[in-house]
């Protein structure tokens, strides 16, 4: 059993629903056996105000947990702001991940509008909470093909 936590910015609270929807499914339907080992995960989750608070919040939780998903979106504006705050998270999250050497599962949405944050947080198409919580199980069972 590995512990992982589910840190989701709520600041478009229905597209933060469906991509906590997909990542805790995931875990829960995918508490089989595989390879003659237990891939169980048990899962907490812990709001952030938005998505470039993300990063200190695993930070702060580092020594707690086997591993983590990263869940928010992000939709571009008028400004370059978009662009600024989809870098730094993506690149700080990366940086953390090598730094204290656990997974990151990455569901961070960069978004043209919500209609497109939607769509990929919809738990019933490809959703990529899902996504996330799955590259952050391949990573701590090594069960990457």
């Amino acid at each position: 059993m590995k512990k992982v936590l589910i840190v989701v910015s709520d600041y478009y609270e229905k597209v933060a629903q469906g991509l906590i929807k997909g990542s805790t499914e995931y875990f829960d339907n995918n508490k089989d056996e595989l390879f003659d080992r237990d891939i169980s995960i048990q899962y907490k989750i812990v709001k952030s105000p938005g998505s470039f608070e993300i990063p200190f919040i695993i930070n702060e939780n580092k020594n707690s947990y086997d591993g983590f998903i990263a869940l928010g979106c992000i939709i571009r504006g008028q400004t370059y702001h978009f662009e600024v705050i989809s870098n730094e998270v993506t690149r700080k999250i990366m940086d953390l991940s090598i730094k204290i050497n656990k997974p990151i599962g990455f569901g961070i949405l960069t978004c043209e509008n919500l209609e497109q944050a939607m769509e990929r947080s919809d738990p019933s198409k490809k959703n990529k909470g899902a996504e996330a919580a799955k590259a952050c199980q391949s990573l701590l069972f090594k069960t990457i093909n």
